[in-house]
């Protein structure tokens, strides 16, 4: 609810929903039409809702409201990348990146404001950590590249892809981006295919296992070591969830998920783990998984401590990788020059103690 008591329609997935209108009487099939006015044709007035009732759009005007966050600022890549800086309140900011390419349109969202992991080589890690975003929050920023992009009313398909890349650990936010990630799949709002809707995780384990049972979209592990003393450094949460215990989780998470290939993404740091060597060991690992992996070249910031691995370091660890049978991919850069590529986004956070590092490391 908002501080005035009124209910953020944009919080409430289709059972959510359901159960409001149950609760003031009304039957549960409201909540498809409600859905279907606010995500497909991103209608915020109640009185241009005609297929309700003037009682209950009156009432819904009373104690509900349409809030999605705020647009602060918006960068155009020279390659057509689109970065939108979104207020989600007083004092933090996200940020949201859409990225075309041919047909295919990639929206890249956030979950929480900045992020409590501490990888050593991402930028958002350097902002400290405020909160998790709530369901509104996080679908509110795909309500707001649609309507930015002309997409609605819903005449074209701009929006093909979410990925759950942006700022925060999705799993460490986990009933709120469950919801969200629900009305992204919901026919009646973006109807994304499970396969076109990615979790991106560093390897939290148990949301591994309990997004198999709630909601089991396409999940792609940020890997970036093939031994447990690199990845402590650059994924401190490894230390909790050592690399053995995360590839279980994933060979359940595929036995869950049996027709969806699991994406291992792996940033190339030169002369940290870009050798031919480490290469055969993650195909080892990877071994007798319904694998792909992506390939990314480091993307730099201030103050990285970090450089990009060579062209030719890249090319020969991924050759090694498509030698063995694996489909290997080396992400192409995007959205660079507004700093919108991987690892880059930054927002505006206003840290509180970092006291949730201590939990995860």
């Amino acid at each position: 609810m908002t501080s005035q008591g009124q209910i953020n329609l944009l919080d409430l997935d289709s059972d959510a929903l359901g159960h409001y209108f149950q609760e003031i009487g009304e039957r549960p099939f409201r909540a498809q039409q409600i859905i279907k006015w606010v995500h497909q044709q991103g209608v915020t007035d109640f009185s241009a809702m005609t297929n309700l009732s003037k009682a209950l759009r009156d009432r819904l005007l009373s104690e509900t409201e349409i809030r999605a966050p705020e647009i602060e600022s918006e960068q155009l890549s020279d390659d057509g990348t689109r970065k939108w800086l979104v207020r989600v309140d007083g004092e933090n900011c996200v940020e949201t990146v859409f990225i075309p390419e041919g047909e295919r349109g990639t929206l890249c969202v956030s979950s929480q404001v900045g992020c409590p992991l501490a990888c050593s080589f991402c930028a958002t890690a350097r902002q400290g950590f405020n909160r998790n975003l709530s369901v509104g929050e996080i679908i509110g920023q795909v309500w707001l590249a649609a309507r930015q992009l002309g997409q609605l009313p819903k005449e074209g398909r701009y929006i093909t892809n979410v990925v759950m890349m942006g700022m925060g650990e999705p799993l460490l936010n986990f009933e709120n981006v469950v919801a969200a990630m629900r009305l992204m799949l919901d026919d009646n709002a973006y109807n994304l295919a499970r396969k076109r809707v990615t979790l991106s995780t560093a390897g939290v384990v148990p949301g591994i296992d309990r997004l198999a049972e709630r909601c089991p979209v396409s999940l792609a592990i940020s890997l970036h070591a093939t031994n447990d003393e690199l990845r402590n450094v650059l994924v401190p949460i490894n230390r909790k969830y050592p690399l053995a215990e995360l590839l279980d989780a994933c060979r359940r998470y595929a036995n869950v998920n049996p027709h969806s290939e699991i994406t291992f993404e792996y940033v190339m740091l030169k002369g940290i783990n870009d050798t031919v060597a480490e290469a055969r060991t993650l195909i080892g690992l990877l071994e007798g998984l319904p694998a792909k992996v992506n390939l990314i070249p480091f993307n730099p910031f201030e103050s990285a401590g970090y450089e990009r691995s060579t062209d030719a370091a890249i090319d020969a660890f991924r050759d090694k990788l498509v030698s063995s049978g694996l489909v290997t991919i080396t992400r192409k850069t995007r959205g660079d020059d507004i700093d919108a590529a991987c690892g880059q986004l930054v927002g505006e956070v206003q840290a509180r103690a970092l006291r949730h590092r201590k939990r995860v490391h």
